[in-house]
Protein backbone atom coordinates (compact mmCIF):
# COMPACT_ATOMS: atom_id res chain seq x y z
CA UNK A 1 0.00 0.00 0.00
CA UNK A 2 1.75 3.43 -0.70
CA UNK A 3 2.42 5.69 1.44
CA UNK A 4 2.38 8.86 -0.77
CA UNK A 5 -1.58 9.68 -1.62
CA UNK A 6 -2.01 10.64 -5.59
CA UNK A 7 -2.22 14.64 -5.86
CA UNK A 8 -5.25 14.73 -6.64
CA UNK A 9 -6.63 12.91 -3.49
CA UNK A 10 -4.13 15.00 -1.24
CA UNK A 11 -6.19 17.82 -2.11
CA UNK A 12 -9.59 16.24 -0.96
CA UNK A 13 -8.04 15.26 2.33
CA UNK A 14 -8.63 18.65 4.33
CA UNK A 15 -11.96 19.51 3.11
CA UNK A 16 -13.31 15.95 3.97
CA UNK A 17 -12.07 15.70 7.30
CA UNK A 18 -13.03 18.91 7.99
CA UNK A 19 -16.70 18.42 6.93
CA UNK A 20 -16.55 14.76 8.99
CA UNK A 21 -15.88 17.03 12.34
CA UNK A 22 -18.74 19.05 11.77
CA UNK A 23 -21.20 16.62 10.30
CA UNK A 24 -20.53 12.99 11.62
CA UNK A 25 -23.71 11.11 12.64
CA UNK A 26 -23.55 10.19 16.67
CA UNK A 27 -23.62 6.29 16.29
CA UNK A 28 -23.25 4.42 19.79
CA UNK A 29 -19.88 2.79 17.59
CA UNK A 30 -18.50 5.49 16.93
CA UNK A 31 -18.43 6.63 20.77
CA UNK A 32 -14.55 6.97 22.07
CA UNK A 33 -15.62 4.08 24.88
CA UNK A 34 -17.33 1.46 21.90
CA UNK A 35 -14.25 -0.81 21.79
CA UNK A 36 -13.59 -3.13 19.40
CA UNK A 37 -16.59 -5.62 19.54
CA UNK A 38 -19.08 -2.54 19.44
CA UNK A 39 -17.32 -1.80 15.79
CA UNK A 40 -17.17 -5.53 15.22
CA UNK A 41 -21.06 -6.26 15.63
CA UNK A 42 -21.59 -2.84 13.68
CA UNK A 43 -19.78 -3.71 10.89
CA UNK A 44 -21.44 -7.53 10.78
CA UNK A 45 -25.00 -5.54 10.63
CA UNK A 46 -24.15 -2.64 8.61
CA UNK A 47 -23.14 -5.35 5.50
CA UNK A 48 -26.33 -4.55 3.12
CA UNK A 49 -28.83 -3.06 5.89
CA UNK A 50 -28.97 0.86 6.62
CA UNK A 51 -28.16 2.30 10.36
CA UNK A 52 -31.94 3.09 10.77
CA UNK A 53 -32.56 -0.58 10.68
CA UNK A 54 -29.49 -1.35 12.67
CA UNK A 55 -29.51 0.80 15.66
CA UNK A 56 -32.28 -1.13 17.48
CA UNK A 57 -31.10 -4.49 16.91
CA UNK A 58 -28.03 -3.28 17.67
CA UNK A 59 -28.48 -1.77 21.60
CA UNK A 60 -30.85 -4.80 22.16
CA UNK A 61 -27.87 -7.20 21.05
CA UNK A 62 -24.76 -4.70 22.75
CA UNK A 63 -26.52 -5.03 26.11
CA UNK A 64 -27.24 -8.72 25.93
CA UNK A 65 -23.64 -9.20 24.59
CA UNK A 66 -21.14 -6.48 25.74
CA UNK A 67 -18.38 -8.73 25.11
CA UNK A 68 -17.31 -11.62 22.74
CA UNK A 69 -17.56 -14.21 25.36
CA UNK A 70 -20.81 -13.59 26.18
CA UNK A 71 -21.93 -14.04 22.68
CA UNK A 72 -20.09 -17.32 22.63
CA UNK A 73 -21.44 -18.86 25.53
CA UNK A 74 -24.75 -18.56 24.02
CA UNK A 75 -26.56 -21.75 21.21
CA UNK A 76 -26.24 -20.26 17.62
CA UNK A 77 -29.76 -19.73 17.58
CA UNK A 78 -29.76 -17.37 20.38
CA UNK A 79 -28.17 -15.03 17.98
CA UNK A 80 -30.29 -16.08 14.77
CA UNK A 81 -32.90 -15.37 17.14
CA UNK A 82 -31.98 -11.84 18.37
CA UNK A 83 -31.04 -10.88 14.52
CA UNK A 84 -34.66 -10.30 14.16
CA UNK A 85 -35.55 -8.90 10.87
CA UNK A 86 -31.99 -7.27 9.98
CA UNK A 87 -31.78 -9.70 6.88
CA UNK A 88 -29.00 -12.06 6.00
CA UNK A 89 -29.16 -14.18 8.72
CA UNK A 90 -26.23 -16.00 8.07
CA UNK A 91 -24.30 -12.81 9.24
CA UNK A 92 -25.75 -13.50 12.95
CA UNK A 93 -24.33 -16.82 12.40
CA UNK A 94 -20.88 -15.71 11.78
CA UNK A 95 -20.79 -13.22 14.06
CA UNK A 96 -21.43 -16.03 16.25
CA UNK A 97 -18.55 -18.16 15.23
CA UNK A 98 -16.20 -15.29 15.40
CA UNK A 99 -16.84 -14.85 19.20
CA UNK A 100 -16.04 -18.27 19.57
CA UNK A 101 -12.48 -17.91 17.92
CA UNK A 102 -11.86 -14.75 19.31
CA UNK A 103 -12.65 -16.46 23.25
CA UNK A 104 -10.45 -19.73 22.03
CA UNK A 105 -7.80 -17.99 19.95
CA UNK A 106 -7.42 -14.22 21.38
CA UNK A 107 -8.52 -14.68 24.88
CA UNK A 108 -12.11 -12.81 24.55
CA UNK A 109 -9.79 -9.68 22.72
CA UNK A 110 -10.81 -8.65 19.55
CA UNK A 111 -7.37 -9.18 17.73
CA UNK A 112 -5.99 -5.79 16.53
CA UNK A 113 -3.47 -7.58 14.13
CA UNK A 114 -5.37 -7.09 10.40
CA UNK A 115 -4.05 -11.01 9.69
CA UNK A 116 -5.79 -12.22 12.68
CA UNK A 117 -9.02 -10.86 11.93
CA UNK A 118 -8.97 -12.02 8.20
CA UNK A 119 -8.62 -15.29 9.92
CA UNK A 120 -11.74 -14.85 12.22
CA UNK A 121 -14.83 -16.65 10.68
CA UNK A 122 -17.58 -13.62 8.38
CA UNK A 123 -14.79 -11.45 8.29
CA UNK A 124 -13.67 -11.02 4.57
CA UNK A 125 -10.90 -7.72 3.35
CA UNK A 126 -13.70 -4.92 4.27
CA UNK A 127 -14.25 -6.00 7.49
CA UNK A 128 -10.99 -6.62 8.54
CA UNK A 129 -9.73 -3.43 7.19
CA UNK A 130 -13.13 -1.80 9.01
CA UNK A 131 -12.30 -3.31 12.13
CA UNK A 132 -8.53 -2.81 12.14
CA UNK A 133 -9.25 0.96 10.97
CA UNK A 134 -12.24 2.24 13.44
CA UNK A 135 -11.03 0.27 16.33
CA UNK A 136 -7.28 0.58 15.73
CA UNK A 137 -6.40 3.62 14.12
CA UNK A 138 -4.57 1.48 11.43
CA UNK A 139 -3.93 2.85 8.21
CA UNK A 140 -6.14 0.71 5.80
CA UNK A 141 -8.32 1.34 2.96
CA UNK A 142 -11.69 0.58 3.91
CA UNK A 143 -13.62 0.07 0.70
CA UNK A 144 -17.73 -0.21 1.12
CA UNK A 145 -20.48 0.67 -1.33
CA UNK A 146 -20.35 4.45 -0.78
CA UNK A 147 -16.47 5.01 -0.57
CA UNK A 148 -16.46 3.18 -4.17
CA UNK A 149 -18.83 5.82 -5.03
CA UNK A 150 -17.38 9.04 -3.83
CA UNK A 151 -14.02 8.17 -5.24
CA UNK A 152 -15.50 7.13 -8.59
CA UNK A 153 -17.23 10.60 -9.28
CA UNK A 154 -14.72 12.47 -7.23
CA UNK A 155 -11.24 10.73 -8.90
CA UNK A 156 -12.02 9.34 -11.75
CA UNK A 157 -15.44 11.39 -13.12
CA UNK A 158 -17.52 8.39 -13.50
CA UNK A 159 -21.29 8.73 -12.49
CA UNK A 160 -20.98 5.48 -10.28
CA UNK A 161 -18.85 2.83 -9.41
CA UNK A 162 -18.54 -0.55 -11.20
CA UNK A 163 -21.81 -2.52 -10.17
CA UNK A 164 -19.36 -5.00 -8.24
CA UNK A 165 -15.93 -4.30 -6.34
CA UNK A 166 -13.32 -4.87 -8.07
CA UNK A 167 -9.46 -4.69 -7.31
CA UNK A 168 -9.42 -1.12 -9.36
CA UNK A 169 -11.41 -0.06 -6.55
CA UNK A 170 -9.23 -1.05 -3.29
CA UNK A 171 -6.03 0.44 -5.40
CA UNK A 172 -7.42 3.50 -6.45
CA UNK A 173 -9.04 3.59 -2.02
CA UNK A 174 -5.21 2.84 -1.40
CA UNK A 175 -3.73 5.48 -3.17
CA UNK A 176 -6.08 7.85 -1.76
CA UNK A 177 -5.15 7.78 1.87
CA UNK A 178 -3.03 9.97 3.96
CA UNK A 179 0.14 8.74 5.38
CA UNK A 180 -0.28 9.36 8.41
CA UNK A 181 -1.57 6.11 10.63
CA UNK A 182 -3.79 8.15 12.54
CA UNK A 183 -5.43 10.85 9.82
CA UNK A 184 -5.78 7.63 7.86
CA UNK A 185 -8.12 5.92 9.92
CA UNK A 186 -10.35 9.32 9.95
CA UNK A 187 -10.01 9.52 6.43
CA UNK A 188 -11.46 6.31 6.01
CA UNK A 189 -14.70 6.71 8.17
CA UNK A 190 -15.16 10.50 6.57
CA UNK A 191 -15.16 9.25 3.33
CA UNK A 192 -17.63 6.49 4.06
CA UNK A 193 -19.81 9.11 5.92
CA UNK A 194 -19.96 11.39 3.04
CA UNK A 195 -21.02 8.67 0.77
CA UNK A 196 -23.92 7.96 2.73
CA UNK A 197 -25.00 11.50 3.71
CA UNK A 198 -23.96 13.84 0.85
CA UNK A 199 -22.78 11.81 -2.54
CA UNK A 200 -25.71 9.68 -2.70
CA UNK A 201 -26.06 6.98 -5.33
CA UNK A 202 -29.97 8.75 -6.64
CA UNK A 203 -29.57 11.99 -5.58
CA UNK A 204 -26.23 13.47 -4.61
CA UNK A 205 -26.47 16.33 -2.53
CA UNK A 206 -23.76 18.17 -4.66
CA UNK A 207 -24.57 21.89 -3.21
CA UNK A 208 -23.26 20.57 0.09
CA UNK A 209 -20.29 19.02 -1.16
CA UNK A 210 -16.94 20.19 0.28
CA UNK A 211 -15.14 18.94 -2.44
CA UNK A 212 -17.52 19.84 -5.31
CA UNK A 213 -15.37 22.70 -6.52
CA UNK A 214 -12.48 19.24 -6.95
CA UNK A 215 -14.80 16.57 -7.60
CA UNK A 216 -13.90 15.06 -11.45
CA UNK A 217 -17.24 14.39 -11.93
CA UNK A 218 -18.74 17.42 -11.08
CA UNK A 219 -16.04 19.35 -13.06
CA UNK A 220 -16.75 17.24 -15.89
CA UNK A 221 -20.41 18.61 -15.73
CA UNK A 222 -21.94 15.49 -13.95
CA UNK A 223 -22.30 13.41 -16.88
CA UNK A 224 -25.03 10.74 -16.26
CA UNK A 225 -23.96 7.09 -16.08
CA UNK A 226 -23.60 4.89 -18.96
CA UNK A 227 -22.86 1.94 -17.89
CA UNK A 228 -24.69 -1.47 -17.97
CA UNK A 229 -28.11 -1.27 -15.69
CA UNK A 230 -28.27 -1.08 -12.46
CA UNK A 231 -31.31 -3.40 -11.17
CA UNK A 232 -32.55 -3.32 -7.63
CA UNK A 233 -33.67 -6.17 -5.60
CA UNK A 234 -36.64 -7.17 -5.70
CA UNK A 235 -38.21 -8.84 -2.25
CA UNK A 236 -41.95 -10.08 -2.40
CA UNK A 237 -42.17 -13.34 -3.29
CA UNK A 238 -38.86 -14.33 -3.62
CA UNK A 239 -37.48 -17.22 -1.52
CA UNK A 240 -35.60 -14.83 0.95
CA UNK A 241 -39.10 -13.65 1.30
CA UNK A 242 -40.28 -17.24 2.44
CA UNK A 243 -36.97 -18.20 4.34
CA UNK A 244 -37.73 -15.04 6.92
CA UNK A 245 -41.42 -15.80 6.85
CA UNK A 246 -40.24 -19.67 8.51
CA UNK A 247 -37.29 -17.87 10.06
CA UNK A 248 -40.00 -15.76 12.46
CA UNK A 249 -42.31 -18.72 13.43
CA UNK A 250 -38.91 -20.24 15.17
CA UNK A 251 -37.70 -16.74 16.50
CA UNK A 252 -41.21 -16.82 18.04
CA UNK A 253 -41.19 -20.01 19.76
CA UNK A 254 -39.88 -21.16 23.00
CA UNK A 255 -39.07 -24.89 21.91
CA UNK A 256 -39.51 -26.87 18.93
CA UNK A 257 -41.82 -26.24 15.90
CA UNK A 258 -44.34 -28.61 14.30
CA UNK A 259 -44.02 -28.80 9.98
CA UNK A 260 -47.54 -27.81 10.47
CA UNK A 261 -46.89 -24.41 11.65
CA UNK A 262 -44.01 -23.41 8.70
CA UNK A 263 -46.03 -24.91 6.28
CA UNK A 264 -49.36 -22.67 7.68
CA UNK A 265 -46.90 -19.40 7.10
CA UNK A 266 -45.99 -19.54 3.65
CA UNK A 267 -48.93 -20.62 1.08
CA UNK A 268 -46.25 -22.48 -2.00
CA UNK A 269 -45.75 -25.72 -1.26
CA UNK A 270 -42.49 -26.01 -3.70
CA UNK A 271 -40.99 -22.75 -2.83
CA UNK A 272 -41.17 -23.11 1.18
CA UNK A 273 -40.10 -26.59 0.78
CA UNK A 274 -36.92 -25.19 -1.16
CA UNK A 275 -36.49 -22.07 0.92
CA UNK A 276 -36.63 -24.73 4.51
CA UNK A 277 -34.30 -26.63 2.62
CA UNK A 278 -32.09 -23.93 2.39
CA UNK A 279 -31.97 -22.67 5.57
CA UNK A 280 -31.08 -26.23 6.99
CA UNK A 281 -28.49 -26.49 4.35
CA UNK A 282 -26.99 -23.24 6.04
CA UNK A 283 -27.20 -24.21 9.46
CA UNK A 284 -30.43 -21.40 10.15
CA UNK A 285 -32.21 -24.01 11.35
CA UNK A 286 -32.42 -27.94 12.73
CA UNK A 287 -34.34 -30.39 12.02
CA UNK A 288 -35.34 -32.71 15.63
CA UNK A 289 -37.28 -35.61 16.50
CA UNK A 290 -40.83 -35.84 15.22
CA UNK A 291 -40.78 -33.57 12.18
CA UNK A 292 -39.92 -30.55 14.37
CA UNK A 293 -37.58 -27.95 13.48
CA UNK A 294 -35.87 -25.33 15.86
CA UNK A 295 -33.25 -22.68 15.48
CA UNK A 296 -29.75 -24.19 16.08
CA UNK A 297 -28.69 -25.23 19.67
Amino acid sequence: MSDSPLPLASALHEPILDWYAANARSLPWREPDAGAWAVMVSEFMLQQTPVARVLPAYEVWMKRWPKPADLAAEAPGEAVRAWDRLGYPRRALRLHAAAKAIVEQHGGVVPEDHAALLALPGVGTYTAAAIASFAYGQRHAVVDTNVRRVFARALTGAAQPSISPTAADLRLAASALPADESTAARWAVATMELGALVCTARTPRCADCPIRSRCSWVLAGSPPYDGPPRKGQTYEGTDRQARGRLLAVLRAAHGPVRKSELDACWPEPAQRERALDGLVADGLVDPVADGRYRLPA
